[in-house]
């Protein structure tokens, strides 16, 4: 995503379609297009980290689905 993203950018300013004029203009645009990509980053690690260890399948299953909730997580269990 975040190749795409500088591909984009790069096109606007060499098109002149983007011009910013302070770096914190340039910042406030990164933020805003990946506000919250953090959070799924950790939120993915959480999910490849799950080991189910001592739990039963049905304690490991909800403890899946609790660290999924907010990943954007779409496949089958």
């Amino acid at each position: 995503m975040a190749n795409v993203w500088k591909e984009n950018i790069l096109e606007n300013l060499e098109a002149v379609a983007l011009k910013y004029e302070i770096a914190g203009e340039f910042l406030m645009d990164l933020r805003k297009d990946f506000r919250g990509g953090e959070k799924l980053t950790v939120k993915a690690t959480e999910l490849r980290r799950l080991k189910q260890g001592g739990k039963t399948m049905e304690e490991f299953v909800q403890k899946f689905r609790r660290t999924a909730r907010g990943s954007r997580y779409e496949g089958d269990l």
